[in-house]
């Protein structure tokens, strides 16, 4: 999944447009969040073994037919449509599988997997202008879809767990399971809007933080150097969060809070980074905590939807999300264009991170002392509500 985060490097490689296949306003895969109900729906069905696999495969392919394009419109299909798809049918079943298997250690297990994906991203930045320069942009996607094909063989991994024997629960009511179900979950649409406001800010630094570094004097280089320790950063704070969150000192939404209000904080002192020293310094703290916010965000939804319509509610929120995730940027853009610097763009910014951790007070799950999943036992999925299942593959029947 880390090939995501290299995309933007192989923008202005296309001849037919600059930053055709990243960058501002270029051309990038089809937004993963926007399809996640489509993959949790998928996941739930089929189990995720033959989901993820056939991501995997859509995504080498969007790579493959990306690299044989002669027009613009081709790699809006290819690499923007199919690859985009193919990631989305590989992310939200990967992330409920981890959930399932480690129902006691989901933060830990969910702060390890994430932390995967920024090691590969941060490995990708600068290997793709080293492709880019000994096989051009054909090659490079050429070589990009033998590494998504991988896929393929990951989501082979992915081992099918039959659910404990349960005592007999009543079945839930009538469109209470499920997405509709969701859909009237007071707690799950307070914690999904507030990633909706959380990913309005999240990602300004990603993508105008080049930019700051450059409006404070930087160059390329040293611009490029700023956003490789936020990405490093990025990666610790992921583990470490999901670590911390591992110990039962505290309940995991009270984490999520914590980590959310440091990352708005950080936000905010960007504005204050008005030298190299400076911004490399915020950067850190910033890169860290938004880091710890990752494995924390999806782990929580079992705090306040429970276990049983994890993957369901991990694939719609992720709809929700894509709201703030692509409005975000271009209003802290338009807020720059407004201003004629970046400072009020990242005020706004932690703002907005801030108002999303006031919402995460409002949910009962805030409040509780113990664990609500913490009775499973690792490897095998913890139990669910009759009804709720969501099997990764079918259940064999009673003997």
């Amino acid at each position: 999944m880390g090939e995501m985060g290299a995309m933007g490097a192989l923008g202005g490689s296309h001849p037919h447009q600059r930053g055709s296949l990243g960058g501002e306003g270029g051309q990038k895969p089809l937004p993963l969040p926007i399809l996640g109900p489509l993959g949790s729906a998928l996941s739930t069905r089929y189990g995720a073994r033959p989901v993820v696999m056939a991501g995997g495969f859509l995504a080498g392919m969007g790579f493959l037919l990306g690299a044989f394009a002669t027009r613009l419109s081709h790699l809006y299909l290819s690499v923007g449509l199919l690859a985009g798809l193919g990631w989305a049918l590989v992310f939200t079943p990967s992330l409920g599988a981890v959930s399932r298997y480690f129902p006691t250690r989901r933060a830990m297990a969910t702060g390890l997997a994430m932390a995967g994906a920024s090691v590969v991203g941060l490995a990708l930045g600068p290997l793709i202008p080293l492709l880019l320069d000994a096989y051009g942009w054909r090659g490079s996607l050429l070589l990009l879809a033998a590494l998504s094909f991988n896929l393929m063989v990951a989501g082979a991994l992915l081992r099918p767990l039959d659910v404990p024997t349960e005592s007999p629960r009543p079945p839930p009511a009538r469109g209470q399971g499920g997405l509709r179900g969701l859909l009237h979950h007071g707690p799950f649409l307070r914690y999904a809007l507030a990633f909706v406001l959380v990913d309005a800010g999240y990602y300004v630094p990603h993508v105008h933080g080049p930019a700051r570094a450059q409006e404070v004097g930087c160059d390329e280089q040293r611009a490029g150097l700023v956003m490789a320790v936020t990405a490093v950063a990025d990666g610790i704070g992921r583990v470490v969060a999901g670590l911390l969150a591992a110990h039962p000192t505290a309940s995991l939404l009270r984490h999520l809070f914590a980590w959310s209000v440091l990352t708005g904080l950080a936000l905010l002192l960007f504005p204050l980074g008005t030298s190299f020293g400076g911004l490399t310094a915020v950067g850190l703290g910033y890169g860290f905590c938004a880091g710890a916010i990752v494995p924390l965000q999806f782990t929580g939804v079992a705090e306040v939807v429970g276990a049983g319509r994890l993957l369901h509610a991990i694939g719609l929120m992720q709809m929700f999300e894509s709201v703030g995730s692509l409005l975000g940027a271009p209003f802290a853009g338009w807020l720059r264009d407004l201003t004629g610097d970046f400072k009020v763009s990242f005020l706004a910014a932690g703002a907005f991170l801030l108002a999303g951790s006031l919402l995460i007070l409002t949910l009962p799950s805030f409040f509780r002392t113990s664990r609500s999943d913490g009775s499973g036992t690792e490897g095998v999925p913890d139990p669910v509500p009759k009804g709720l299942e969501l099997p990764s593959a079918p259940l064999s029947p009673p003997n």
